[in-house]
């Protein structure tokens, strides 16, 4: 599956400019980026519920951009899950498999094996409304496993769901990936969600693909300062240096900040600004150089805020950013 030069535009906005983006056949590829980039605008299509400007979109061995949406052989799952509220979970589950004439004892075969893949075999004679929001959500899910598409398209998903509910379903959804092995795209503007689920990241800002890959590769190794900010939470510390009467930005994460509350040789004082404890571990905001770095360290560190303290960064890991915001490569 795969995007060649693909635009889109609203009006004025352009929502996609020359997108290119390959999808492996059994991936989880997550689309990732800040409200309004296009990353929804992909999805919608490759759904066919949108039509590219310019370029070709494939799914298969088939350019699909003039291919009716219900020829396209993808499954998508909404943010608002789109349930028929008069129906029950089990007529929900079997409405496409009806729509394309099935036989009813296929049907119900079918809707039993997605339901219980998803655990709703005890549901299916509640409507949307007796169930609860991850309850809702595994419905949907239901819905378009039972089809047995080549592709799941997902809209974030889990965006309505409580912080426990998304952490609880996330890894659901990562599981039921594994055992269908069938492609996947994903959108969210969740990083957490992006690192765990996808095989590969594809991250977006203002209708462009910046960079794509696996997750740990992004997060150490970002093309340029949006990523290296976007990806990570707390997210990478930027600091301004002047190297040979040139400005650059030094680049380092928070779990790469070694912190001391007292002095070591070749250390660096700081001030220490704010300590938020955190259960095993504490981020603390230090002032260096005019500055503000964010320092992840062990709980055990007692450190108090306007009391000095050392650092070090871990040289290995600190990226260097020229003045356009592109990470320059070590030589």
């Amino acid at each position: 599956m795969r995007f060649e030069g693909v635009s889109k535009r609203f009006g004025a906005h352009a929502a996609l400019r020359h997108v290119d983006l390959t999808i492996d056949a059994g991936e989880c590829l997550v689309l990732l980026g800040p409200s309004g980039c296009g990353k929804t605008t992909l999805l919608r299509l490759l759904a066919g519920l949108e039509r590219a400007d310019t370029g070709r979109i494939w799914i298969g061995d088939r350019i699909v951009n003039d291919i009716d949406p219900a020829s396209r052989d993808v499954a998508m799952v909404f943010q608002n899950y789109a349930l028929y509220p008069h129906f029950t979970v089990a007529q929900n589950i079997a409405f496409p498999l009806r729509a394309r004439g099935v036989r009813a004892a296929e049907i119900e075969t079918k809707v039993r094996a997605a339901a219980e893949r998803v655990g709703l075999d005890g549901l299916l004679d509640r409507r949307p409304a007796q169930l609860s929001g991850g309850q809702q959500q595994r419905v949907a899910l239901a819905r378009a496993i039972v089809r047995s598409p080549a592709v799941y398209l997902m809209d974030e998903p889990l965006s309505n769901l409580d912080a426990q509910l998304r952490l609880q379903t996330r890894t659901e959804l990562k599981r039921l990936h594994q055992q269908l092995g069938t492609t996947m795209v994903y959108v969210t503007h969740d990083q957490a969600e992006a690192m765990t689920l996808g095989g590969r990241i594809a991250i977006l800002d203002h209708g462009s693909i910046v960079q794509v890959g696996p997750p740990l590769e992004l997060y150490r190794q970002p093309a340029n300062t949006f990523v290296a900010t976007f990806l990570g939470s707390p997210p990478m510390n930027l600091l301004s240096e002047s190297r040979n009467g040139r400005g650059v930005t030094l680049g380092v994460r928070p779990e790469d900040v070694q912190v001391s509350a007292s002095a070591r040789d070749g250390w660096e004082e700081v001030r220490v600004l704010v300590v938020e404890p955190m259960g095993s571990e504490s981020l603390v905001t230090l002032e260096r150089n005019g500055q503000r770095i964010v320092a992840k360290v062990g709980a055990d560190l007692h450190l108090e805020p306007d009391e000095p303290a050392w650092i070090s960064l871990a040289s290995d890991r600190v990226l260097t950013f020229d003045s356009d915001g592109r990470r320059v490569e070590r030589d």
